[in-house]
Formats: C-alpha cells, structure tokens, sequence
C-alpha cells in the first residue's frame, strides 16, 4: 500500500507542476519597431495602428515602441539583417530594400505592371506564401503587407513626354527604375528615402519617383512644384519580425500577433485606396502642379520600355514567377 501511494503522490506532484506551468502568466514583452519614413507617412500610420492593436488584444503584455523617421539609426537596406539577427524585434521595410535578398521581392515594384491599389493587391495574395518563405528561410516572420500608392514623379516640371525626361537628375529606390529610366534618356540615382529632402535642397537631384504619400509626408512641395501621376508601380511594404521573439511567444500571444497583423493590413490597404484623393487635395492646397492624366503616347512609351524588364525578371526568377504571372493575368 505504501508504494502505491508513493507512486500516486508522484504522479500527482508531477501533474501539479505541468498544469502549474501551463497556467503560469504570459511573459510580458516590450518590442522595439524601426521605421525609416515619418509617423505621419501611410505607413507610419499602419505600424502605429498594429502596435495599438496588439497591445490592446494582450491586454498590455505586447508593448511596441515604434520609432519613426529612423529614430533607432536604421535605413531601411539595415531592417532585414537587424531583425534576422534580433537586434530589433520588429521592423516595417519596403521591398526595394530585398532586392538582394531575393528578386521576388522586385515583383511589386516591376513598372506598369500593377498600376492600381486593386491590381496590386491580387498579385501580393498571389506571392504572399513566397514571400513568407524567404522570410523564414532568414530567421523571420513575415506578419503582413501593405502597399504604397502608384508612384508617380516630383519634379519642377510635368512630365508627358519622352523628351521630359532627359537629362533629368531623378531618386530612384531600386536597380529596375533605376535602368529603366537610364535607358529612356533620364539620369537616375538611387537613394535611400531619408536622403531625398537633403539631395534635393542641393541639387544633387531634380526629380523623385515616389508615390504622392510619400511625398505630402515630408512636404516636398517646399522642393518641387509639380506631381504627374504615371502609375510607375504601387510597391509594397512589409512588417516582419525576429523569429525567436515569435517562438517566445505563448500561443495565446501569437495569435494576438497575428490578429493585430490581419487588422493592420486590412487598414493600410483602405488607407492607400483612399489616400490618393486626399494626398492630391493637400498638395493643391499647398500649390502643386498635380498631373492626373499624362498623354496616351507618353504612357505607351513608359510601358513599351517597361515590358523587356518585366520580361527579364520573369526570366531570371523561373518557375516561381510563371506561375504568379499566369495566374495575375488570368
């Protein structure tokens, strides 16, 4: 009888302390999130919505400082290694950053191919499971997505015409616009974003090829006086995060993550759906030249330039990009 009740008063001990442990609080968690673009931008909006968001879902046990304009001394080319190696817990990067990561992050930002927010969101829900593998291959976790508006072109003057272009000094932020523009008679240089206000104020630059909410977010109507929508591309925008911060986490927890995840994204792309409207309403009231409509012939010129380098792409990504491409176009 004594052993028997040894025996029962361990197997009771034992289960003390597995369910002790299963009911145990949640560790807190304090995360920092760096953001190259202002608070104010599109995407500064969507970080600070999730970190509110998430921290009401956990009642307080998530707490995400976001630190805009580039607070925590990252650019965002800095983003991918410091979450990979977990010196930050979070990040929200463009993909033009990645483009060395893997070319599939070139798929939102390939010209003309995407010209509207709704376009550009069947192809993200067509890549996103490539996207997620990259991320975790690198030791992340891909949360969710958000796009900025169609790019269009800042400059001192309208552009509705091949000869528009040459000559001109304009920032780019990847290798593809970079060439693409270089071959139709433009003089690009790519910058990283938080070195456009300073470039242009020299006249190092005469141009920008960014969305119009990127532009309205650091007032470059104080720089350049005209906006000509050409719908270049809408390029997306990524939070993703350290993957042993996630596996950290208790399950309740994750799902807290990705609850606040699904609602961001939900907003930012809202948010970029109406944004165009509003950004062109600002700039007009601060007296920018806004260029809605640009001439069919100049249009036909962009994408005729444009379709070698989705060609390109398509090529060198193989499989991987045939099977999204015929799936868009569909």
């Amino acid at each position: 009888m004594t052993r028997i009740a040894d025996k029962l008063t361990t197997r009771l001990s034992v289960a003390a302390l597995v369910l002790a442990a299963l009911v145990q609080p949640a560790v807190a968690q304090n995360w920092d999130m760096s953001n190259e673009f202002p608070g104010t931008s599109l995407h500064g909006q969507v970080a600070d919505f999730f970190a509110a968001e998430l921290a009401d879902n956990s009642e307080g046990e998530i707490d995400v400082t976001v630190h805009h304009g580039g607070a925590l001394g990252y650019k965002t080319i800095d983003h991918f290694d410091a979450v990979g190696d977990g010196a930050i817990q979070l990040a929200t990067s463009p993909f033009s950053a990645w483009l060395g990561i893997d070319p599939i992050f070139q798929l939102s930002a390939l010209p003309f191919l995407a010209p509207t927010t709704a376009d550009a969101r069947r192809l993200y829900d067509l890549a996103k499971p490539e996207y997620e593998k990259v991320l975790e291959d690198n030791g992340q976790v891909f949360l969710f997505a958000t796009p900025w508006p169609p790019s269009g072109l800042w400059g001192n003057k309208a552009f509705e015409s091949a000869a528009d272009l040459e000559g001109v000094k304009i920032r780019t932020f990847d290798v593809t616009a970079t060439e693409l523009l270089k071959g139709v008679g433009a003089f690009p240089i790519k910058l990283a974003w938080s070195d456009v206000p300073a470039q242009l104020s020299t006249n190092a630059i005469d141009a920008v090829l960014t969305s119009a909410n990127g532009g309205v977010g650091v007032q470059l109507w104080e720089l350049q006086s005209h906006f000509t929508q050409v719908n270049y591309s809408s390029g997306l925008q990524a939070v993703h995060m350290n993957r042993d911060t996630w596996d950290g986490l208790s399950e309740a927890q994750q799902a807290d993550v990705l609850a606040a995840a699904e609602a961001a994204e939900a907003l930012g792309w809202q948010l970029a759906a109406d944004s165009i409207a509003k950004d062109f309403a600002v700039m007009r009231e601060n007296d920018m030249e806004v260029v809605e409509s640009v001439p069919a012939e100049f249009t036909a010129f962009l994408n005729e330039a444009a379709s070698p380098v989705v060609s390109e792409w398509a090529e060198k990504i193989g499989e991987r990009a045939e099977r999204i491409l015929s799936a868009y176009r569909q």
